[in-house]
């Protein structure tokens, strides 16, 4: 009854920070859990997990109050980045074609870096799991894909031009066409809902000793992500402007529903750490807000299609060390 009773006393203490956020409820307790994303009729969401006996991510779906969790990738190699379509059809990132084993982790005993494995390429599938198409098929990495829903356009990060750029293509993997060009990473992508406006992370090395840094990293097949600061740009990659100056990691973002802001994670206030928190920003870069408080790891959120819930990942209330679950609250 204690733990019952201080577990909710910090889940109310977490809704007092967090002015934006209502009537928070943790939909998954266990594993590794991450990039949760809504379905188009905001009924269910998908998500990556490592719940056991996996050793690394494949894809799930569950239902919106955390019911009927189940895998839907093939359970080989690694996954990434799964999203719905809006016939409710699913794509997502995965290397099980390079092996059935996860890939090697990336040696991290100079630094902080992600693998950006050469064995990722994107699938289609429909919602229980049956593989319909291999949407990309070049050398390299292929992965950190999403959709606009209205024009039915999926933006993805690549390695086909031998840099991490983002790319665009027809749900059906035609008319592929790369958008951005600067030397540098960028990802996790994502189009405002009226399908006008993108916005990513980016890093781009701007001496000459982190562009040989940079091109050292990714020759091994990994890429530092804790300098990310966020670029807007026309949903063509034209018009491109860099709105955060923070020297830190800002990731995840984006758009609130009527395209006027974007919500996205950053340790700004604490960099090189591993505390995040989601902010508020204008398109322009101006009216920086905070909106959590939560003071651990918080990122990868999303609203939902209707506006009224905003879905999270986050170690708050986790029971042991690298637990992130999955929430989701009320967005006011």
């Amino acid at each position: 009854m204690k733990a019952a009773f201080s577990f909710l006393v910090a889940f109310a203490a977490a809704q007092a920070a967090s002015p934006h956020l209502a009537n928070i409820h943790q939909l998954t307790y266990a594993g590794q859990n991450a990039e949760a994303y809504w379905s188009p009729g905001g009924n269910r969401l998908i998500f990556q997990s490592t719940l056991k006996p996996l050793e690394c991510d494949q894809i799930f779906i569950m239902n919106k109050d955390g019911s009927d969790p189940h895998m839907v990738s093939t359970g080989k190699g690694r996954c990434t980045c799964g999203y719905f379509l809006r016939d409710d059809r699913i794509i997502y990132a995965s290397t099980h074609e390079s092996g059935d084993a996860c890939p090697t982790p990336p040696d991290r005993s100079k630094g902080y870096v992600w693998g950006v494995f050469p064995g990722y390429d994107i699938y289609l599938s429909t919602d229980t799991g049956k593989i319909l198409n291999k949407l990309t098929d070049t050398p390299g990495y292929d992965a950190e894909a999403t959709v606009n829903r209205k024009t039915n356009t999926i933006v993805y990060t690549s390695m086909a031009s031998g840099d991490l750029d983002l790319w665009t293509m027809h749900t059906d993997g035609s008319h592929k066409k790369r958008i951005t060009t600067t030397l540098g990473y960028d990802g996790g992508a994502v189009l405002s809902r009226d399908g006008k406006k993108l916005v990513w992370r980016a890093n781009y090395p701007s001496t000459p000793e982190a562009v040989d840094r940079y091109k050292t990293l990714l020759a091994n097949n990994v890429t530092a992500p804790m300098k990310m600061e966020l670029v807007v740009a026309d949903a063509n990659g034209e018009n491109a402007q860099t709105i955060t100056n923070f020297g830190c990691a800002s990731f995840a973002p984006t758009f609130t529903p009527d395209g006027k802001k974007i919500l996205f994670a950053s340790n700004k206030h604490a960099c090189d750490t591993s505390k995040f928190e989601l902010f508020l920003i204008n398109l322009d870069g101006t009216g920086l807000e905070q909106v959590t408080d939560f003071g651990g790891f918080t990122s990868f959120p999303e609203i939902s299609p209707d506006g009224k819930k905003l879905v999270f990942c986050s170690n708050l209330h986790g029971q042991e060390p690298y637990q992130f679950n999955i929430f989701v609250a009320d967005w006011k």
